[in-house]
């Protein structure tokens, strides 16, 4: 018999259980409320406008990132957009069955760093969980030393300004992982990542019916 992983430990299945549950709920709320997250907002308005939702991974996609990052093994994860933490607990899970690295997230909502952070200790899995609080083009400044994973899945028009902040600490080998690649307002991203010229080799899969994820690998810095 093998050893278990993280992901199998009952505290996190117990908590990825109960959010998963929680978010099939909300999505009929937010289907409700589509119009009028459609008009243009600051990103602190739309922060706030969507600070009671779950946006989450799903759990096959969930399973893809603990997947990659025990494979990559990286001494530091970085995700923009952490939400309530469902995609965090799936990379903090390999970090810690890796028996190294640490998490770095970023998030913008008050709320939903408070539900997160009680969320992460009830799974087991603050120690290895650094949330940096606040607009994620600022508090990332602050944080030196090289990357070898990033998940981006925080709002699409900051997907490329924040992998250009972190290109400088990307390693050669480095992932990252674009989440909902086929919104619209991806294609400045997808741009960089696609053209080899840039240093990426990059490709795309489906993980819903009509969403993509983008993985791209850093061949050069």
């Amino acid at each position: 018999m093998g050893m278990a992983t993280t992901l199998q430990d009952p505290r996190v299945e117990s908590v990825l259980d109960r959010m998963y549950t929680e978010t099939k709920n909300q999505m009929a709320l937010l289907r409700e409320r589509h119009g009028q997250l459609q008009r243009p907002m600051t990103t602190a308005e739309r922060t706030e406008a969507m600070s009671e939702f779950y946006i989450p991974v799903t759990p096959e996609a969930g399973r893809l990132l603990y997947a990659l990052v025990r494979a990559t093994r990286p001494t530091t994860v970085v995700e923009f957009g952490m939400s309530v933490g469902i995609s965090a607990i799936h990379l903090a899970a390999a970090v810690r069955d890796n028996g190294v690295g640490r998490v770095v997230t970023t998030e913008l909502s008050a709320s939903k760093i408070a539900a997160a952070k009680k969320t992460f200790a009830e799974a087991g899995l603050d120690d290895v969980i650094t949330i940096l609080e606040g607009d994620a083009l600022t508090t990332l400044q602050g944080e030196d030393g090289p990357v070898q994973f990033v998940l981006l899945d925080g709002w699409k028009d900051l997907y490329l300004p924040v992998i250009r902040l972190l290109e400088p600490r990307l390693t050669t080998g480095a992932l990252v992982v674009a989440d909902n690649a086929s919104a619209p307002d991806m294609a400045p991203y997808l741009e960089l990542v696609r053209d080899p010229a840039n240093g990426y080799t990059s490709f795309n899969f489906l993980v819903r019916e009509s969403d993509s994820m983008e993985v791209s690998c850093r061949t050069n810095d």
